[in-house]
């Protein structure tokens, strides 16, 4: 990508910001060498100000008072990795934008055998007696940093915050000197670098490098609170905390920890700084999606003097009460609980880029609005997917109510397919790999928005597998670990987890693990002048128009819903927003445009919070390889008579064939009469004899690809394109009312002009549980899960 250097000082300037991503965009090339990538900004981007980037305090979990943000313009240079601090500084980066993005004023590409170098000039203040700590909030990836010219640190990782104390570096007066130094293999190395490619396309993305989360100056006592570990434990009504501390003294030191209860009423609890404390809140008020409530927290250090203790050190946190686990139903099949009770846990999958600060969004108001879109589209979870986001990205899903599935990132030697065994890796990369993914979980470990670990998606990276997901429970036995997020299951973690795009299907339960879809969907569409390539774009399953996308998307709900009755516990849909070339985005990348409207998806949405409806097979597909198969008259010549699908229709001609009708090569198929020409048409009388089975019917069908289906001769379903397996289909109004009790004459007509081909139709019943009723889950099973496709697709 074409270097640039640009400054916008304050805001406005949009033109001129637009002409720099257009001067990157000319020089640009993607994976494929096929596409150009647009200048893309966010509203948030055009308003950026660089003289307050990101001011908000970056770490909400451990507040103080006195701090210093060390965001905004910086000296920048890029030089050979093996090469000395540059002599001259001759550009400008904007921290904390990625090198590589444009609202750094960078946008230059940065290969494994460069390094970035970034120099400011800071004022500490005054810290008389005091530790100034210099804390970044996350580098990729190796780090090095200088202060007056003193090494003061360096850190490995790309996704974890780090700190320094820099007090003895500085000078009694003037202002100080700060340099970094930072190198990144991304792609090339074998760390945990996620979606980050220096070849981008496909589902890969732009890589990113250097500093990409704020910098911040601490002033803070010689003695101090050094970390929180905060725990609740809702069953006995109490909040566990850990504060570690550090400095002169400590064996002087008592800790005292104060809340209120929700009436009021002071907390306290009073311990040594490393131990166990445990502050009751009786009748505690459970944080949940639905009632995000949190407990502020006030946290002294003292020291002992004489018979008094005086305060040296406080900070700020908070507390959700809350709980998480898997517990079998009434019928035995295992689901997410919240706080005791059964929580459908239903998401989209979260890829956290942005088209102009790539990693890092433009403003906490950007990073707040995924948050609460994602609410406003009926969604209660999301996936932050193989990415670590910034601390205040989790305290919004903290104080908004979102709950999280949290990846970890992923790198590694290589990957393996959906059968391959674990391979070995070297001793270095294992251990990269296990300090980042502890770091990760330490790091984020006081979010209660965050239920589920996930270490492993797709065989990225995967190895050891059961031994690293049982170190991550052991690390942390309060939430739940996915194993792994589809593809190569070992048999261990709390989370059966299956892919299939689009959708949707699951893995049988197994007794002591949720049956989960952890990626489907995928629908795609393109809106123009909201896109990042010219070209290549591309979606799991692509339309033409929102209204197409908004019908596929309802039926994709649907099926879901369905799926509860066999088992299903939580669902992750593709994806939040677009990303690069990706258009499944219920959001375009840009945040500008909503391709769904998230009034009418909540209302569909909501309906997979509800009790999980009784499924009855009212007639039966052929997709069972142990039954005979429905017999149907068929025709591949077209009939003569436009009245071939009336119930009076002479037939008697055509062949006789038992479902499927199709080739053998199409997904999901299970054919037992081969149909290979280009239109087939099918007739077939049924009895219908239960009445009360005729209130919800619905269509269980695979098409590939259009099909019409006719009941009495009467058009009741138009069906275009094509599914990849069975798939339920609602039906309108009118088109339940023509069915009866008594004898009916089913008609369909398919035609096909590319790839494999099929066609079987069932008919089942759905029933809904009263929505209070204690057995709310409850029912007969159907065999839906069976019939969903075997495949899975990489993401």
């Amino acid at each position: 990508m074409t270097s640039l250097s640009f400054r916008i000082v304050g805001l406005g300037l949009v033109a001129a910001l637009h002409a720099c991503v257009a001067e990157a965009a000319s020089g640009s090339e993607v994976a494929s060498g096929e596409a150009a990538v647009r200048p893309l900004l966010t509203t948030w981007g055009e308003q950026l100000d660089r003289s307050a980037v990101l001011p908000e305090y970056p770490r909400p979990q451990m507040v103080r008072d006195s701090w210093t943000n060390l965001n905004g313009e910086w000296d920048f240079a890029l030089a050979p990795s093996g090469d000395g601090e540059p002599e001259a500084f001759e550009r400008k980066i904007v921290v904390p934008f990625p090198v590589e993005s444009v609202l750094s004023g960078v946008a230059s590409e940065v290969r494994p055998e460069d390094a970035v170098w970034y120099r400011r000039k800071f004022d500490p203040g005054k810290h008389d007696g005091q530790r100034v700590l210099l804390h970044f909030g996350a580098v990729d990836w190796q780090t090095k940093v200088w202060v007056n010219g003193i090494e003061v640190g360096e850190h490995t990782g790309g996704y974890d915050p780090f700190s320094f104390d820099i007090t003895k570096a500085l000078t009694a007066k003037g202002p100080q000197s700060l340099v970094v130094r930072v190198t990144d293999p991304t792609n090339r190395g074998s760390q945990p670098h996620g979606k980050q490619s220096l070849e981008p396309g496909g589902i890969v993305y732009t890589a990113v490098t250097g500093i990409w989360q704020t910098v911040w100056l601490e002033t803070v006592p010689q003695t101090r609170i050094r970390s929180l570990r905060v725990t609740p434990h809702v069953d006995s009504g109490e909040v566990e905390l850990v504060v570690d501390a550090e400095g002169p003294g400590l064996d002087k030191t008592v800790v005292r920890i104060a809340t209120k209860s929700e009436g009021g009423a002071p907390l306290r609890v009073t311990g040594k700084p490393g131990e166990s404390l445990r502050l009751a809140i009786p009748n505690a008020r459970l944080w949940s999606p639905d009632d995000p409530y949190l407990y502020e927290l006030d946290i002294d250090l003292a020291v002992e003097s004489g018979k008094v203790h005086n305060v040296v050190d406080h900070v700020g946190s908070y507390v959700g009460m809350r709980s998480v686990a898997v517990v079998p139903d009434e019928r035995g099949q295992s689901r997410i609980c919240l706080n005791g009770k059964e929580c459908f846990s239903f998401g989209p999958l979260d890829q956290g880029y942005w088209p102009d600060g790539l990693y890092t969004a433009p403003s906490d108001e950007a990073l707040k609005w995924d948050i609460t879109m994602t609410k406003k589209f009926g969604f209660n979870t999301c996936r932050k997917h193989v990415k670590v986001e910034p601390a205040r990205w989790y305290y919004w899903c903290d104080r908004i109510g979102l709950l999280v599935w949290q990846d970890m990132p992923c790198g590694g030697e290589r990957g393996i397919g959906p059968s391959e065994a674990d391979p070995t890796c070297s001793p270095e990369s294992e251990a990269v790999f296990r300090a980042e993914l502890e770091a990760m979980v330490d790091a984020l470990s006081h979010h209660p928005s965050i239920i589920v670990w996930v270490p492993f998606n797709e065989g990225w990276g995967q190895f050891k597998t059961n031994e690293i997901l049982a170190w991550v429970k052991g690390l942390d036995p309060t939430r739940l670990v996915d194993g792994p997020s589809g593809w190569a299951d070992r048999g261990y973690g709390d989370l059966l987890d299956r892919h299939d795009y689009p959708g949707p299907s699951i893995h049988p339960p197994e007794e002591g693990r949720a049956a989960v879809l952890g990626e489907f969907g995928g629908l795609g569409l393109v809106t123009p002048d909201h896109v990042w390539l010219d070209v290549t774009n591309w979606g799991y399953q692509s339309f033409d128009n929102e209204k197409e996308l908004a019908k596929s998307y309802k039926s994709l709900i649907d099926n879901l819903w369905l799926l509860k009755s066999d088992g299903l516990a939580a669902a992750i849909y593709t994806q939040t927003t677009d990303v690069e070339g990706e258009v499944n985005g219920l959001v375009t990348y840009d945040r500008r445009v909503l391709k769904i409207d998230p009034n009418k998806a909540a209302i569909w949405n909501n309906r997979l919070y509800g009790p999980a409806p009784k499924l009855t097979t009212v007639l039966a597909t052929s997709q069972d390889p142990s039954s005979m198969g429905a017999e149907w008259s068929y025709s591949t010549t077209q009939p003569a008579a436009d009245d071939w699908m009336a119930s009076d229709y002479d037939d008697s001609a055509w062949q006789i064939g038992r479902a499927g009708f199709g080739t053998p090569n199409t997904p999901g198929a299970t054919v037992r009469t081969e149909w290979d020409t280009s239109d087939i048409w099918l007739r077939r009388t049924v009895r219908l004899d239960d009445p009360q089975l005729l209130e919800d019917l619905y269509l269980l069908i695979h098409h590939d690809e259009d099909a019409e289906v006719y009941l009495d001769g009467k058009l009741i379903k138009t069906l275009s394109g094509f599914t990849l397996d069975y798939t339920i289909v609602p039906l309108s109004a009118g088109a339940k009312k023509l069915f009866r009790t008594g004898e009916h004459s089913l008609a369909i007509h398919c035609r096909q002009t590319d790839g494999g081909q099929f066609i079987d139709l069932g008919l089942v019943a759905v029933q809904t549980e009263p929505a209070d009723a204690a057995t709310a889950e409850k029912g007969s099973s159907s065999n839906l899960s069976k019939a969903k496709g075997r495949g899975s697709v990489r993401r």
